[in-house]
């Protein structure tokens, strides 16, 4: 029986934490990437390359092996030129990583969830056009440069004001950091959607910061005095009675909750939630 006996391999410590780094990196690529753009390709070249290649190997044909193994490289390639968006924004996300620079603004005068969906309510009902980007992980920075700096207490008087025409600072978005209004007027950029054509240019903007960063932004239409919520470059619009309750769960979770030492800790636990979202921005231009 000895002679028969089978030798399983010895499994270390070390062996165990590789395989499970490598189901969590690729359970979480596949599940961001769901639905996206980016995954039906993913999904497409995958398949495409497991059918080749055990077509190859099974049948013993070398020569069309090496083309097929020739050629994944280059597609490989291929892949990060056509998805360069979302690979920015990974390495966006990555940057955030060491984004620990003290929070500017102190735990005293943050804006509310009540007070701002106050806010967002009046603007709505007023019909008055408004886009107010709530900074999360990836840093609004670049965007705030194209705009006036306020870095101011957020007020439903100075947010009407910023949004009446024709003041200055009415076009244009507002960014919020830590629960002020950092800037105003800033230019986010425009998503080049199809499914995003009949909609205001405020909408396709919101979208396209949203698919650019991990903001949250909220936009009032000045038409209908519909809210909508972009987030990973996806668009969500509420009208009616739900408005209010569902903007709240929005405004609840790109608020902070933590200031200083802890906020970092919590920067630092969301980036792997970030980097996951990302992938399922989907360029869906």
């Amino acid at each position: 029986m000895s002679d028969f006996a089978i030798q399983l391999p010895r499994v270390s410590a070390s062996d165990v934490i590789q395989i499970a780094i490598l189901y969590i990196v690729i359970y979480a690529i596949l599940k961001g990437a769901k639905g996206s753009r980016f995954g039906q390709a993913l999904m497409g070249f995958g398949i495409l390359a497991a059918a080749l290649t055990a077509f190859s190997y099974l049948f013993h044909f070398d020569v069309l092996t090496r083309i097929v193994q020739f050629l994944l490289v280059y597609i490989a390639v291929s892949t990060v030129v056509i998805f360069q968006p979302e690979i920015r924004r990974i390495l966006s996300a990555v940057g955030a990583f060491g984004y620990l620079e003290r929070p500017k603004y102190g735990p005293g005068n943050a804006a509310t969830p009540e007070l701002v969906v106050e806010t967002l309510m009046a603007l709505s009902e007023r019909r008055m056009g408004a886009l107010i980007a709530f900074e999360r992980g990836i840093s609004l920075r670049g965007y705030e440069e194209t705009g006036i700096r306020l870095d101011a207490v957020f007020s439903k008087e100075l947010v009407t004001c910023i949004f009446t025409p024709p003041m200055p600072l009415h076009d244009g978005g507002m960014v919020m950091r830590d629960g002020h209004v950092s800037s105003a007027h800033c230019i986010f950029p425009v998503s080049n959607n199809p499914n995003l054509i009949s909609s205001g240019m405020r909408h396709r903007a919101a979208v396209g910061l949203s698919e650019d960063t991990d903001a949250l932004v909220v936009v009032v239409s000045e038409e209908t005095g519909d809210i909508s919520v972009a987030r990973n470059g996806r668009l969500f619009r509420y009208s009616g009675a739900q408005r209010e309750e569902s903007v709240m769960r929005w405004v609840s979770k790109a608020l902070p909750t933590e200031v200083g030492g802890s906020k970092r800790v919590g920067r630092l636990r969301g980036l792997l939630r970030n980097t996951i979202g990302l992938f399922a921005k989907g360029g869906r231009s």
